[in-house]
């Protein structure tokens, strides 16, 4: 038989070219197969318990590591009006871990026209309807409705701020009504 072969070249012309369409046509395949996409940073907020409206909808960027450290970069630095006004610095860190985001920096709270760090940030587990804002020493509840929508940097009017170095301007609520609600508390 291998001399039938041998003398008469045609089967094996036919077996390698066989062979080759196969070896390319596996190629061809692995090389279509489209690659998973990488999930956004509101994706992995919800696929740690944690609402998508966290963060603001100008995140650039991000990583995070197995450890659970993370790092978002947003397009610019950013204000956004929910029961307070929240800063949101162009770069921000901190260890996520199911329900929660320790170790947190780049986030501050508006409070009586002081700014103070957001420490931390967790839900409850199993979910409620709260989510809770550690601030120093104080953990203040509030509803987590108002994370649930991915918002957009805030218009306002912006002016001077000399007490706060880390920010050349505050951005004030459009409303006078939010305004005096600051107030007020």
């Amino acid at each position: 038989m291998i001399a039938t072969m041998i003398a008469n070249p045609k089967p094996l012309i036919f077996l390698a070219v066989i062979s080759i369409f196969l070896i390319a046509a596996s190629a061809t395949n692995l090389s279509i197969a489209p690659t998973p996409s990488k999930p956004s940073a509101y994706d992995i907020l919800s696929q740690f318990g944690l609402p998508r409206g966290l963060l603001p909808e100008s995140v650039k960027s991000y990583s995070l590591a197995e450890n659970g450290k993370f790092v978002v970069n947003l397009e610019m630095p950013c204000y956004i009006q929910f029961d307070y006004l929240i800063y949101y610095a162009d770069s921000i860190t901190g260890i996520l871990k199911y329900g929660s985001i320790t170790d947190l920096k780049g986030i501050e709270v508006q409070r009586f026209f002081l700014w103070f760090d957001v420490d931390e940030i967790k839900v409850d587990l199993p979910p409620s309807d709260s989510i809770y804002f550690l601030v120093g020493f104080i953990n203040k509840k509030l509803d987590i409705q108002q994370f649930q929508a991915i918002r957009s940097c805030g218009k306002g009017v912006s002016v001077s701020c000399h007490g706060h170095p880390s920010k050349q301007a505050i951005q004030l609520p459009d409303e006078v009504d939010e305004i005096q609600k600051l107030m007020a508390e």
